[in-house]
Formats: C-alpha cells, structure tokens, sequence
C-alpha cells in the first residue's frame, strides 16, 4: 500500500499494473484523436497524482505523434472548500499541504487537458479550475480521470475516463503508483472507523 495512503479494510484491487497501463494508453490516444494530434493543447496534472498520470499521458503521446504537449502542474490546497472537515463535515483544525504549481507556459489561447487520477465528488476539479483561472484563460478545459468512482456532488464529469466504478461513500478509491513507491494498483476498502471520504 502507498505510504501516503490509510490502511483499508476489505481491500479489492479492481485494475493491476498492465491495466492501469492500458488505462493511460486509450486515455492518450482519445486527447491525440479529439484533438487531430497535439497542437494547440497542454496538460495540466492536479497534483499530486494528476501529475503522474499526466506525464505518462505525455509520455504516451510523445511517443504516438513523436512530439508532446507542454505540461504543468497545478495545486489546489488554498482553492479547496473541504479542507478544515471531517468525513462528518465536522470542523477541525488542519493546515493543507502546499504543493507548487508550475505553468511554464501561457494558458491563453490553449485547451487545457486538465488530469487527475480519481474524480469523486468533483470539488478537487472545481478548485482546480479556480486555481486554473488565476493563470489564464484557456481557450477550453477538458478534464481525464483515471477513475471516475461516481457520487458527485457538483456538476462536473469527465471527457476522458480510465475506468468507471461504482462505490458507496464509506469507501475510498485509491490509485497507487510506481512515482509514489508503489505498484501501479487501483484499490477499493474502507477506511476502518471512518465515514464518507472527503
């Protein structure tokens, strides 16, 4: 399990590595089809593990079209409207973990692939675009998920999805990855005690 991650209860893996791989395959091929190659596009990976499914998206690509789209990094720890909760929806005290975002490029002008590895109730994509919108104006924003496990709670989806689940909100989806000290793995359980994930 990823250090980063709680141990869960009634752990499944429901994609190993060679379906993750795939995953990240179609995923880059869909952006490269839609788009008719790569002009005019970036990818900008939520961190953190948005950022490592975008540059293997980028990765992918490069080698499909033999160039690549730029790519950036975004954090969305001061944009978030959940931190400072519990699963309960409880204050507490909690300071969020600041990342960089990194846009070596100008958004102007660009349709932005925006990627993350698991879309829930949609705030992290809001707050997201939040982030995006204080660097820019894109010309559009499409999002790519990894997994989309489903009980939204805003009104946003993905236009390019991995793989779809379903799950309860007792339940916590995680994507494990090689980047993080893992094996690429996406796992379902329950955190042991705890309620709904934010």
């Amino acid at each position: 399990m990823d250090r980063h991650s709680p141990p869960l209860a009634d752990r499944r893996v429901l994609a190993d590595a060679a379906d993750v791989a795939r995953m990240v395959r179609r995923l880059a091929l869909e952006i490269v089809e839609r788009h008719r190659g790569v002009g005019g596009i970036a990818l900008v990976g939520i961190r953190t593990g948005g950022l490592h499914v975008a540059e293997r998206l980028r990765a992918v690509i490069a080698e499909v079209e033999g160039t690549a789209p730029p790519l950036g990094a975004i954090d969305i720890a001061l944009y978030r409207d959940d931190v400072g909760f519990d699963d309960a929806g409880r204050p507490r005290a909690v300071k969020p973990v600041i990342g960089a975002t990194e846009l070596p490029f100008a958004l102007d002008g660009l349709r932005v692939v925006l990627v993350d590895d698991v879309l829930y109730t949609g705030r992290t994509v809001r707050a997201a675009l939040d982030a995006l919108m204080d660097y820019g104006r894109p010309r559009a924003v499409e999002l790519a998920v990894l997994v989309d496990r489903g009980l939204r709670e805003l009104p946003i989806r993905a236009d390019y999805t991995g793989t779809s689940i379903d799950s309860r909100p007792e339940e916590r989806v995680l994507v494990t990855l090689r980047e993080r000290g893992d094996a690429d793995q996406i796992v379902i359980g329950r955190v042991p005690g705890a309620g709904a994930t934010p």
